[in-house]
C-alpha cells in the first residue's frame, strides 16, 4: 500500500555576492588572482565584448599578457558582438554554448566575461543553461553596466520583441568593477549609464542625489575620479538591495530598481534601439516622475529638480516616440514581464517610494504632454 499524505521540505542555500572595485585589473592582477584562487577552476574561457577590441587596444593587450601568464587554463578569447544586438537574437547566445562545447568547459570551469550589459546577459544566459550552470566572473565595460545591471543576478535575451523575455536569475561567482575599461567609452555612453544612478538614487538615498547634483558638471568633463564615486555608490545600494532586501529573485510584487522602466523598455523596442538603455531609462524616469506629480504624490518642485539633474547630466526626457499610442502597451508588458498584479513604482519625494497598482492612460499622456 502506497503511503498517503503531503510532504513539504523546506531548504535554502548561502551564497556569496561578490563585487571587486579595481584600476587595470589584468596589469595588477590582484582581484582576479584572489577569485580565481578561491574559485580554482579546471579551465576558464574569456568573453570579449567587440567594442572592447575595437576601441581599447591597450586593455586588450593587458588581457592577452594576463593569459599568456595562465596558459595551463586559459581557453583563447572569444570576441562576441557588443550592443543590444547582442540579446536581439540567439547568435552570441548560441556561439557562446559552442566555445563552451569545443572547449570541453565544464561545471568546475569558468566563463570570463568582458562587456557591456547586453553582452554580460547574453553570455550569463548562455553560461547558466550550458550543463546547468557555468560560474561566471564579469566585468562591466560601460558606466550602466558597472553602476547597475552588471551587478545584478538576471540574465536573459529579448524575444518577441519585449526586453528579457527569455532568461534565467543565476547570480554571478563574482563582479568586477575596473574603471580603466571606460576610458574607452565615447561621450554618449559615458553620460548613458547615469541615468541608472539617478534612479537609484531617488529611490532610494536623498543625500547621494545630492552628491550627484554635486559633481553633475564634474562627471560632463569626464572626470574619472567623480565617476567612479558615484558608480561606485550605486553599484553598492544596487547589491544591497539585492542581498538585504528580501526578494533577490524578484517574487514579490514591488520592483523598486524597476522605476522608469516600464515605458524605457518599450522605447527601446519602438526605436529599434535607436535609444540606448540608458537614455530609454532617463526618459521613463522623466516620465514616471512627472506621472508622480499628476497622481498627487509628488511636490512639482522636486519634480523640477530631478528632471534637471537629467538634463545636467546630458541624458535626454523627450522623444518624438513618446507620443506613440503603442507606449502605453509597454504597461501590460511589463506587468506580465513580472508576474501578478501591476505594480509600478511612483516618489512621493526623494527617496520615498512609493507602489500603485493601476495607472490610468489620461495621467501619462499629461504627463507626456508636459515633457514635449
Amino acid at each position: 500500500m502506497q503511503p498517503s499524505g503531503s510532504i513539504d521540505a523546506q531548504f535554502s542555500i548561502t551564497w556569496t555576492h561578490r563585487l571587486r572595485f579595481t584600476t587595470d585589473a589584468f596589469s595588477s592582477g590582484a582581484s582576479l588572482d584572489a577569485l580565481f584562487s578561491e574559485l580554482q577552476p579546471l579551465k576558464f574561457l574569456p568573453i570579449v565584448d567587440s567594442g572592447i577590441e575595437s576601441e581599447n587596444k591597450p586593455y586588450m593587450q593587458s588581457l592577452h599578457g594576463w593569459l599568456d601568464a595562465k596558459k595551463d587554463c586559459a581557453c583563447a578569447p572569444v570576441i562576441v558582438t557588443g550592443g543590444e544586438g547582442a540579446k536581439n537574437d540567439m547568435l552570441v547566445v548560441n556561439q557562446i554554448l559552442e566555445a563552451i562545447h569545443m572547449n570541453n568547459i565544464c561545471r568546475r570551469s569558468c566563463v570570463l566575461v568582458i562587456g557591456g550589459g547586453a553582452v554580460l546577459d547574453a553570455v550569463g544566459y548562455a553560461s547558466s543553461i550550458a550543463h546547468r550552470g557555468i560560474p561566471i566572473i564579469r566585468m562591466p565595460s560601460t558606466t550602466l553596466s558597472q553602476c547597475d545591471s552588471g551587478v545584478g543576478v538576471k540574465n536573459g535575451v529579448n524575444h518577441f520583441d519585449k526586453k528579457n523575455f527569455i532568461g534565467v536569475f543565476d547570480p554571478p561567482f563574482a563582479v568586477i568593477n575596473d574603471d580603466s575599461l571606460l576610458q574607452s567609452l565615447d561621450d554618449r555612453h559615458w553620460r548613458s549609464g547615469l541615468s541608472e544612478v539617478v534612479k537609484v538614487a531617488l529611490v532610494k538615498d536623498a543625500d547621494f542625489f545630492t552628491q550627484i547634483e554635486t559633481v553633475a558638471d564634474t562627471l560632463m568633463q569626464r572626470d574619472s575620479f567623480a565617476m567612479s564615486q558615484v558608480i561606485k555608490k550605486s553599484a553598492i545600494l544596487h547589491l544591497e538591495h539585492i542581498t538585504n532586501g528580501g526578494d533577490p529573485f524578484e517574487r514579490l510584487d514591488a520592483r523598486p530598481l524597476d522605476f522608469g522602466h516600464w515605458a524605457a523598455h518599450k522605447l527601446e523596442q519602438l526605436t529599434g534601439n535607436e535609444l540606448t538603455h540608458g537614455e530609454a531609462v532617463s526618459i521613463g524616469l522623466a516620465i514616471d516622475i512627472r506621472c508622480s506629480v499628476q497622481l498627487g504624490l509628488l511636490d512639482e518642485a522636486v519634480a523640477i529638480r530631478a528632471i534637471n539633474l537629467l538634463h545636467t547630466l546630458g541624458l535626454p526626457t523627450s522623444h518624438p516616440s513618446i507620443v506613440n499610442p503603442a507606449l502605453l502597451e509597454g504597461i501590460e508588458e511589463f506587468r506580465q514581464h513580472l508576474g501578478g498584479r501591476l505594480t509600478l513604482l511612483m516618489l512621493a519625494g526623494i527617496a520615498k517610494p512609493i507602489n500603485v497598482h493601476a495607472l490610468d492612460p489620461e495621467i501619462v499622456r499629461q504627463a507626456i504632454d508636459e515633457l514635449l
